[in-house]
């Protein structure tokens, strides 16, 4: 798998992630091993997890595959903090205490001394942006980080933490920020995606296959053995029109080149402008070996076009003005 450096940074990470969301919830430990072990055995080196997965349950999964199945020199561990899940309750903390705590957590859960990637999970408008910065910066400098990012920020606080980060020596860049990012969810390019490429971060999308709505597996309903199903939606969550022939687009895709519409929808992603590693949450060994296929095809321009006009987001003032 190729590597490619993440935003401005030193860091190489592969083309695909390897998201742990599922991990302890849906996916046991073995399933995890197999999935880590046939990602590691196709090159690819960068996996994501946060403390508040499974309430720390996926990172230590994590751990211990670590520790026994695969390398931890030839990972690249990502993990984030600030967001506390108390039922179904989402709490967000991006104090500079809450954040370090977490962090101490995360470095527990995994079994290991430092990070490659820490980033702030979500942002928190009760507590100042200096303050969740200065955060990053002490966990680079105790060197139990070694490099920061965000993750879901809105275009106008990507470049304020940014700039901040950039505005005096000593502090530690930001080099990513990890959104949610998919042809049937586009919203970044109106504001993220500009201020990622004038300031320096590389994109890390999450959710790429639009929940699997991508996959194609929710046309003729919501199958049982499904996330959907275990999440209780209904049919109606696809039935937008605008959803349904992004859908459609990418089954025709898929069909027309003899491969998978999951093939499809990550490559497409994966060569967007600014797109570093799209982040696979691969719940089963085999969604990870199809989403993997997607690294041996790349997409006729006609094709990449076709799919850029059928879901393109609307832009208006002043996200239209460059």
């Amino acid at each position: 798998m190729e590597l490619r450096a993440l935003g401005r940074s030193g860091l190489k990470i592969s083309r695909l992630g390897l998201g742990t969301m599922t991990w302890g919830n849906g996916t046991d430990p073995d399933e995890a091993a197999a999935i880590l072990v046939a990602f590691h055995d196709a090159g690819g080196n960068l996996v994501d997890t946060a403390v508040s997965y499974n309430d720390g349950e996926a990172e230590r999964i994590l751990g211990g595959l670590i520790a026994d199945v695969v390398p931890r020199s030839e990972l690249v561990l990502a993990s984030k903090a600030g967001i506390t899940r108390v039922g179904d309750e989402r709490l967000v903390d991006a104090s500079r205490g809450a954040l370090l705590r977490r962090l101490d957590e995360s470095l527990t859960n995994l079994g290991v001394d430092y990070l490659d990637l820490w980033q702030v999970h979500a942002a928190d408008p009760s507590v100042p942006t200096e303050e969740t910065l200065s955060a990053l910066d002490h966990a680079v400098q105790s060197g139990k980080v070694r490099y920061v990012g965000i993750s879901n920020y809105p275009g106008w606080r990507t470049a304020q933490a940014a700039s901040w980060q950039l505005a005096v020596p000593g502090r530690a860049p930001l080099i990513s920020t990890q959104v949610r990012y998919s042809l049937l969810d586009r919203g970044i390019e109106r504001e993220v995606v500009p201020a990622c490429a004038e300031l320096g971060l590389g994109i890390l999308p999450y959710s790429p296959l639009g929940g699997g709505v991508l996959t194609g597996k929710y046309r003729q309903g919501v199958p049982a053995d499904s996330r959907g199903a275990a999440e209780g939606r209904s049919l109606s969550h696809y039935s937008d029109p605008h959803a349904v022939g992004i859908v459609e687009a990418v089954a025709t895709a898929a069909d027309g080149l003899a491969t998978s519409p999951i093939t499809v929808a990550l490559t497409w992603l994966r060569n967007r402008p600014g797109v570093a590693a799209p982040i696979v949450g691969a719940r089963t060994l085999g969604q990870l070996t199809a989403a993997l296929q997607s690294l041996s095809v790349e997409l006729p321009l006609e094709i990449q076009l076709a799919l850029d006009d059928v879901s393109a987001p609307p832009m208006s003032y002043p996200e239209e003005l460059r």
